[in-house]
């Protein structure tokens, strides 16, 4: 059986990498998407398994002394990391997998998974993005900056991933991940088992 591809996605905050994911899961809902595990408390109206499995510092620790992590940062004080056995084995069964990480995660992942596949959602336009940011107006123009200098930040390393998708139309955006996945689908070292069959009959 042909091993399946790992995605590594990221995008900074106002690209519409959320909206993005949830309209891709809606096309092709055989994707597997790699669920987290964090140390901070669940937030209402969140639900455990969901995005995030929610579990201890000491848990999250031993993981972490067991390598069993693909990565994993610190954000105010908290773990966020992806567990690497559910992913290796959706992978070995065939299954393509989609992981939503930060730039920093995604340059721990391509260490260990150098044939992994990177996709950075980009925003359309400086201004489009400020926009975003700034929502309704109910926030100060101060944490508006922050929220800027923080995604700016993130768009400085965007070269380093194999592809780049503008997110100013949201259907097209998906269209041009599911792009991305399908011509990875048709990669020679996929389709060797086709060629095999085909030979077999000679």
């Amino acid at each position: 059986m042909n091993k399946g591809d790992i995605f590594v996605i990221s995008g900074p905050s106002g690209s519409g990498k959320d909206t993005l994911l949830v309209k891709l899961f809606e096309r092709l809902p055989e994707l597997f998407f790699s669920i987290s595990s964090i140390t901070r408390p669940m937030r209402e109206g969140e639900k455990n398994g969901e995005k995030y499995n929610f579990i201890s510092r000491d848990e999250f620790e031993k993981m972490i002394a067991n390598d069993e992590l693909l990565e994993h940062n610190t954000y105010v004080g908290n773990y966020y990391g992806t567990p690497k056995a559910p992913i290796i084995a959706a992978a070995e069964r065939g299954t393509d997998v989609i992981i939503e990480v930060d730039v920093n995660g995604a340059e721990q992942i391509r260490k260990k998974i150098p044939d992994a596949v990177s996709v950075f959602i980009m925003p359309p336009s400086f201004e489009e993005l400020k926009r975003r940011l700034s929502g309704r107006g109910t926030e100060s123009e101060e944490l508006v900056n922050k929220r800027m200098d923080s995604a700016l930040g993130e768009i400085k390393r965007a070269s380093e991933y194999d592809y780049i998708i503008v997110n100013d139309d949201i259907d097209t955006a998906v269209d041009d991940i599911i792009s991305v996945i399908s011509s990875c689908r048709l990669k020679t070292e996929r389709r060797k088992q086709i060629i095999d069959e085909v030979l077999e009959k000679c």
